[in-house]
């Protein structure tokens, strides 16, 4: 068994198959307890509560590298189920997640590196998923580039008090940023505004997201899939843009097909 065996710390969606799928070796699939990825049989699960137990685990199987994807929200902790090793770790948990989630996102990979564990992001694995610079679907317009540089200086400042990822901009007009109910709501925030939103006739808008600022790329960067095209043309937008190199796109091919056939545009940004 190779030294360097990957284990995928799964959480919800088809982020984690894509990586299996572009892995050479099949990996090891872990799962924390309530959160399981789309398309893959979860070879390991765990909880917060028995990490130290379930790192271990992870050494006695051969891994030597590991590699954090899916969504997953902050679970409730049952103390009656922490074992004394795990106990030790907890103030510095909680302390972490007091300060935000990248904090603790920190923390989690500082512990993964103590038990001798390699973590990997995604560009490692499956560089593929992060598209570089390029319209990729449709035509961006003076007006939409306007919008997106707007766009990114508001998430750029979200991200650096560390809310969100993304924001909706026409006309220079902020029409609604991502917080913790993420993606999905915000565009079906956006979708509901009408009396307040400037006159589609001059530019339709954008969706923008963007890696925050400084963040460890190994885990947690954003990602786009074929529900967030749909998700903007809803909401009445002209296009979907994303920091290039830095946003994962689930399914490209037919996200460029779905934007065209929606006529939006699609531009991985610079």
């Amino acid at each position: 068994m190779s030294a360097l065996r990957t284990a995928i710390i799964a959480g919800q969606g088809r982020l984690p198959a894509a990586l299996a799928a572009a892995m050479e070796e099949a990996p090891l699939v872990a799962a924390l307890d309530g959160f399981t990825p789309d398309g893959l049989t979860v070879d390991l699960r765990f909880r917060v509560e028995r990490l130290v137990p379930f790192l271990r685990a992870l050494e006695r199987d051969g891994i030597g590298q590991v590699i954090f994807a899916g969504a997953v929200t902050r679970p409730r902790l049952d103390p009656a189920l922490l074992d004394e090793a795990t106990a030790g770790l907890l103030p510095r948990l909680m302390a972490a997640m007091a300060q935000g989630d990248d904090a603790t996102l920190r923390v989690v990979i500082e512990l993964f590196e103590e038990f001798g564990f390699t973590v990997v992001g995604v560009e490692h694995i499956a560089p593929a998923l992060l598209p570089p610079a390029g319209v990729l679907a449709g035509t961006v317009t003076p007006r939409d580039e306007a919008d997106a540089a707007r766009a990114a200086g508001i998430v750029a400042a979200l991200g650096a008090v560390d809310v969100g990822q993304a924001a909706v901009v026409a006309q220079g007009l902020c029409l609604g940023v991502e917080a913790l109910p993420g993606t999905d709501a915000l565009l079906a925030q956006v979708a509901g505004i009408t009396t307040l939103r400037p006159d589609p006739a001059r530019g339709r808008g954008l969706f923008y997201k963007a890696a925050k600022p400084g963040q460890d790329r190994r885990i947690d960067l954003p990602t786009l899939g074929p529900e967030t095209l749909r998700g903007a043309a809803a909401a009445g937008l002209g296009g979907v843009a994303f920091q290039a190199g830095s946003v994962i796109c689930l399914d490209l091919p037919e996200m460029q097909r779905l934007a065209a056939d929606l006529g939006l545009f699609l531009w991985s940004r610079e």
